[in-house]
Formats: structure tokens, sequence, C-alpha cells
């Protein structure tokens, strides 16, 4: 189930990100944290990721949608982008490995 979300939430963050001029290369690493970064930012409330802060300021933790079962399932740590999603944003915005 989570992979399913997740194989939408990227289709969803790749048409929203904005297209890097032509040659524009990034590492793994870097496409990885875009990835993250845009998940973390499309989740509509304040507790998407365990390390993320809650209103009140205190750690997330098993609050977060990423440790509850159903529902959102944001990318929080790299491994939990895929390679593919990798390709995908590459081939999506032209971005060229590094």
């Amino acid at each position: 189930m989570k992979r399913i979300l997740h194989a939408g939430l990227i289709t969803v963050l790749v048409s929203m990100s904005a297209l890097p001029a032509a040659g524009f290369s990034q590492t793994d690493e870097q496409v990885r944290q875009a990835l993250i970064q845009q998940s973390i930012a499309s989740y509509p409330g304040n507790c998407p990721c365990p390390y993320n802060t809650a209103a009140n300021g205190s750690r997330c933790g098993k609050r977060s949608a990423y440790s509850k079962p159903g529902g959102h399932a944001p990318l929080c740590f790299p491994q939990d982008v895929t390679d593919k999603m990798v390709e995908d944003y590459r081939r999506a915005n032209g971005v060229k490995p590094k």
C-alpha cells in the first residue's frame, strides 16, 4: 500500500516541480533530497515525518504520518526514494546525472 501511495505521490511531485535549465545535473542524493523536500511540503498537516516538530514544539515521532499505516505516506528518508523515482524525476525534469 505504501509503495502505491509513493508511486502516486511521485507522479504528483514530478508534475509540480519546476523544470530546470537544459543540461542541469544533480547527484542521485540531491534528487532524493529534492523529492523528500517536495513530499514534506505537499503534506497538509504539520507532522509528515518522525523528525519534524509538532505545533507544541515536540518531535512528531510515532504521531507522524510516516509512522502511521494507511493515509498519507510522505517520503522522509533517502531509502524511501526508489531508484525508479529518481529515474522518473530525471526524465520528467531533464536532469542529468552528476
